[in-house]
């Protein structure tokens, strides 16, 4: 019997290697190459036909970019607002979604209800390899949702996903899990790099060559990655993340790729017994403030996706009794607290090395951009000095290694998100001074951190 060949694949670019070695040397991660067997000659006959189509569908000739009709697609809206958002408008027929999340996040809820939504408007295929159809007809019982439009079947093989694509001609199909499908033509097991690669390509492909619209579930890793291969969100046209604490009872949609709209945008949902509902007004849920005004806390617009986002801020200053003072940061970047220090030592006169220096962003929200390190720093401060600033105080900036105050984006609709609701002073850089203030605000365009300090608020 002739030897089955074998590669080892790297998880995390997909990269593959004829021998084991402990780093890839493509991306430089170790212990990430898994073995794999080769699908045999009889089986790479069967996929041929297939394979020369192209993750895209049919394969095109050379054209000018002229003659190519670019004509807007026409998107399928969820019933869901804040899913459309995140998603760019709504679902495009023959696209390909990636939605990963932590377990308990509400992934299969939150599919469940965009598909009994839609099965009304559209033909709707539900498979399920995790969770039995009973469980998930109690869940929709549950949720009080339609049940006498939706489709649902309990298969894992992908073969048999194919057969009751033609059978039931369905326009949306939802897989919940990828990481449980697997082709009889690979002898790995499920779950493996090389049948999570092959059998998402193959359910890419086919939902590209039939106009459906395919949304797959992935499982995370513990760092909160992806699982699976890296290659696999590069075959996929729109990749969405749904986070969620444990001590949260909102869960926040985070597109992390998506090739018809914008990326890194949000989407807030509460999770509630009738499933989750979207937050419309989600600045009002994070402002939610006690009454007594305390030091060490600050208001900050943050933009994320294609809107600004008010939460709060807050800093906790305090004696160290350890020789070495304790940094950290809840929804902030660890890095850029302590790089940030360093700078409100050096421009602004303030020594904190032997404090403990605590940060938190309200609301479970995880801030990316540079536009906090402003309204940071004034917490820090503010902590520190026992001083507390006013309740209607809105501030953003980011702040250089040379303590100067640098603009950021869309200075403007943060300026008018914060007087819409009701904040009657703003600390700004000065790039970002408006021509005229909003109705009711005070702007004050700082250059430099120094003169955001001697601000007299």
């Amino acid at each position: 019997m002739a030897k089955a060949k074998t590669a080892f694949v790297c998880s995390d670019c997909g990269s593959d290697y004829h021998k084991w070695q402990g780093q890839c040397s493509d991306c430089g991660a170790w212990n990430t190459l898994s073995e794999i067997r080769l699908a045999s000659s009889k089986g790479a006959g069967r996929s041929t036909p297939g394979r020369a189509q192209g993750f895209a569908g049919e394969l095109a000739p050379a054209r000018v970019l002229s003659e190519i009709d670019v004509s807007e697609v026409q998107r399928i809206p969820t019933g869901m607002t804040e899913f459309d958002r995140v998603l760019g408008g709504g679902l495009v027929p023959g696209s390909a979604i990636l939605l990963g999340g932590n377990p308990g996040a509400g992934k299969s809820t939150l599919l469940l209800q965009a598909c009994c939504g839609l099965a009304s408007q559209m033909s709707a295929l539900y498979v399920t390899g995790e969770e039995s159809p009973q469980q998930i007809a109690m869940r929709a019982q549950r949720l009080s949702l339609p049940l006498d439009q939706l489709k649902l079947m309990a298969e894992t093989n992908v073969e048999a996903i194919l057969a009751a694509l033609d059978t039931h001609q369905p326009k949306l199909l939802v897989v919940d899990s990828i990481q449980v499908v697997y082709s009889e033509e690979l002898s790995s097991a499920p779950g493996s790099v090389s049948q999570v690669r092959d059998c998402a390509a193959t359910l890419t492909r086919a939902a590209k060559q039939r106009g459906i619209v395919l949304l797959l579930v992935g499982h995370v890793t513990k760092d909160g990655s992806l699982a699976g291969p890296k290659v696999l969100e590069h075959m996929i046209d729109c990749s969405v993340l749904l986070e969620s604490s444990d001590d949260q009872r909102f869960r926040t949609l985070r597109g992390q790729k998506n090739r018809f709209g914008a990326v890194n945008e949000l989407g807030i949902f509460a999770m509630t017994e009738q499933g989750l509902r979207e937050v419309r007004n989600p600045s009002a849920i994070f402002l939610e403030r006690g009454e007594k005004q305390s030091s060490g806390s600050v208001v900050m617009v943050v933009w994320e996706g294609t809107r600004p986002l008010l939460v709060e801020i807050q800093a906790l200053v305090d004696d160290s009794p350890l020789g070495n003072p304790r940094r950290l940061a809840v929804g902030l970047e660890q890095n850029r607290l302590a790089m940030l220090l360093a700078i409100l030592h050096r421009h602004g006169g303030l020594q904190v090395g032997d404090q403990d220096v605590f940060a938190n962003v309200v609301g479970g929200v995880r801030v990316l951009e540079t536009s906090v390190d402003l309204a940071l720093l004034l917490a820090i401060v503010s902590s520190f000095r026992d001083r507390p600033l006013p309740r209607d105080l809105v501030v953003f900036g980011e702040v250089g290694l040379a303590g100067e105050i640098r603009p950021v984006p869309s200075g403007q609709e943060r300026l008018a998100e914060a007087a819409k609701h009701g904040f009657a002073r703003a600390i700004v850089p000065r790039g970002n001074a408006p021509k005229t203030s909003p109705t009711g605000m005070q702007v004050h365009a700082v250059a430099s951190l120094a003169e955001a300090l001697a601000l007299d608020l």
